[in-house]
């Protein structure tokens, strides 16, 4: 892709990344979980304090996606044992249906034959039909479903979804 570029976020830009996600969410969510809860997944897992601890503590890694130098969305993996946890991949809606998730995969599938890794999975809320088509689209199956108590009277009502990783020749 031509215009698209991926770079990493560093820990010291966890503020600029939350102000960046923030209207994402809020755009996204609210239709799907409510105002409250968007309110509250902020603060909890996408404050610039929490995004902060998740890279320096939790070894997650985040890159924002880049169209033609204009920042579109970011994602966010943590290796998990001998997988690849995606645990945020969000577009600002003007970007999306560009293939930047397609890319995004692409991307991960080469982390995972660096560092050797067989299966790529996240979670996706089950009310979230286009996010799901797109990961279905992409060869992503479920799993199964979960629901996970997320504290202030919340809960994640998701899909697993995993799409395993071929094992290099190495």
């Amino acid at each position: 892709m031509e215009h698209l570029t991926i770079i990493p976020v560093k820990p010291e830009q966890s503020e600029e990344l939350a102000s960046f996600a923030k209207p994402i969410w809020e755009e996204h969510f609210t239709p799907i979980i409510g105002a409250a809860q968007v309110v509250y997944m902020l603060e909890k897992f996408q404050s610039g304090h929490a995004l902060r601890e998740q890279m320096e503590q939790e070894g997650y890694r985040y890159f924002y996606f880049l169209w033609d130098g204009e920042k579109a969305g970011y994602m966010g993996i943590r290796k998990d044992g001998d997988t690849l946890f995606l645990s945020k991949l969000y577009l600002q809606k003007k970007f999306r249906g560009r293939k930047i998730a397609r890319a995004a995969l692409e991307f991960m599938q080469d982390v995972c034959r660096r560092e050797s890794l067989g299966k790529i999975w996240l979670t996706c809320n089950k009310y979230n039909s286009n996010s799901l088509a797109v990961y279905h689209a992409l060869g992503f199956t479920v799993d199964r479903a979960q629901v996970s108590d997320i504290g202030g009277g919340f809960a994640m009502d998701d899909y697993v979804l995993s799409q395993a990783q071929p094992q290099s020749a190495n």
